[in-house]
């Protein structure tokens, strides 16, 4: 039952899609099991590069079945949207699945995330605003609206009333907003029907009896460990659960068919959005990085906050997760450094502190204890192995591998496919 979960390291944006790929001809299934279009990977192959928002990295490779969980939240029109533009490109979108018990995004939950995230003001969480936050609430306070709840029109018809009376009157009399009519919204849901229909399935069934045919089975985590409901940097976080315990919850897979937990992690470190975040660099290092490394979100379009490798982290994601494997992404951008510095601590009210602490006043004051590598200036893009790096780049990633507490099985040294050195195989 070769069942591998995949999911971000640090705060997202980590290259998840191009290790999903990476895997891709060798996976039967990929599956997408939390998050919703607020999450993006970007794919290079040859020279086309493709941004996916929602949808599995995996239906770029032929012969792979896509798969969106139960524990996704779909915008339809976001869905279509995007299969629109891949079949344009020529990709096949025809096997994909949709799990039955997935909750739709309605138009009144990016409604509500936009008008409460603006009220804010300055205590915002830095949401995108899609409606993620808002369908997980209504999901958690059972007035959600499921896929399958589009094929029968009472049933949806009762569900958006009950999800609307609250919504109304906190729309109408703390926003000065208008109300939302029911009947608009369950004329738009219900046009969504047919053309869902071919997708739709009973997908923990599916994804079970695949197992037991010993097929191989890929689980795609969105966001990162430090983006997790309960694991992360809260309230500066996503609205479910991108750690590998998310993957069975969203799925409907126990956790004993898990064969393999990898983690994929930049060599440097970028988040999006609000929150603490240690070694964030302000400076031209910050700006270079950024630069280079393209650090630009896929779905929000935001620049993402830079700063050096937070190894504290890493080995926090490990613990979490249950890591088997990192995939170290973009050591490319890091070439040209005559030295490079390494979070290896924090300093919090004078005391060193080698673990995350729990304490969210204290992760805020955390200031970043460094180690400094040796950097390279050769071009590494070409590589093919790892004894092709400069010797400085194979001390980095040995360093950060005993820093983090499990093995560098792959380095991505540029955004193609097939840049990629794979040390160990993850099959």
């Amino acid at each position: 039952m070769p069942a591998l979960v995949l999911l971000g390291a640090q705060w997202g944006d980590e290259g998840k899609g191009k290790a999903t790929d990476l895997l891709g001809g060798s996976v039967d299934y990929v599956v997408r099991y939390q998050g919703g279009n607020n999450a993006g990977h970007t794919v290079v192959v040859g020279d086309q590069k493709y941004a996916l928002h929602l949808l599995p990295s995996g239906i770029l490779s032929p012969g792979c079945t896509p798969v969106i969980g139960n524990g996704v939240v779909v915008d339809p029109s976001v869905l279509f949207s995007e299969l629109s533009g891949l079949n344009e490109r020529g990709v096949d979108t025809s096997k994909l699945l949709i799990s039955g018990n997935a909750h739709i995004i309605t138009p009144y939950n990016v409604t509500v995330d936009k008008v409460t995230e603006r009220f804010l003001g300055k205590r915002k969480i830095g949401t995108t605003g899609r409606g993620i936050g808002p369908t997980y609430a209504d999901k958690i306070n059972r007035v959600g609206i499921r896929v399958q709840d589009l094929y029968d029109e009472s049933i949806l018809t009762q569900k958006v009333e009950a999800a609307l009376d609250a919504k109304n009157q906190m729309l109408t009399k703390l926003y000065n907003r208008r109300a939302i009519a029911t009947g608009q919204v369950v004329e738009e849901l219900l046009g969504y029907a047919d053309k869902l229909a071919p997708y739709v399935t009973d997908t923990v069934l599916v994804l079970n009896q695949a197992l037991e045919q010993d097929k191989v089975v890929l689980f795609e985590g969105g966001q990162g460990t430090l983006l997790d409901i309960d694991h992360g940097t809260y309230p500066f976080v996503t609205s479910s659960n991108p750690t590998a315990g998310g993957a069975c919850t969203g799925s409907g897979v126990g956790p004993t068919k898990i064969s393999r937990v990898i983690g994929i992690l930049k060599a440097y470190t970028t988040r999006v959005g609000a929150g603490p975040f240690p070694t964030e660099l302000f400076d031209e290092d910050g700006e270079a990085l950024r630069r280079i490394g393209g650090e630009r979100g896929v779905t929000t379009g935001r620049d993402r906050r830079c700063g050096w490798f937070d190894a504290v982290i890493a080995r926090y994601a490990t613990r979490v997760n249950g890591l088997t494997d990192f995939f170290l992404t973009k050591l490319d951008v890091l070439t040209g450094w005559e030295q490079i510095p390494v979070c290896v601590a924090y300093e919090i009210d004078g005391k060193r502190v080698e673990e995350l602490p729990y304490s969210q006043s204290d992760f805020h004051h955390a200031k970043p204890v460094y180690e400094m590598l040796p950097g390279w200036s050769e071009d590494i893009t070409g590589a093919k192995s790892f004894s092709d790096l400069p010797k400085n780049a194979q001390a980095y990633v040995k360093a950060l591998e005993e820093m983090s507490g499990a093995p560098i099985s792959a380095i991505g040294v540029g955004p193609g496919r097939d840049e990629t050195i794979e040390i160990n195989s993850f099959l």
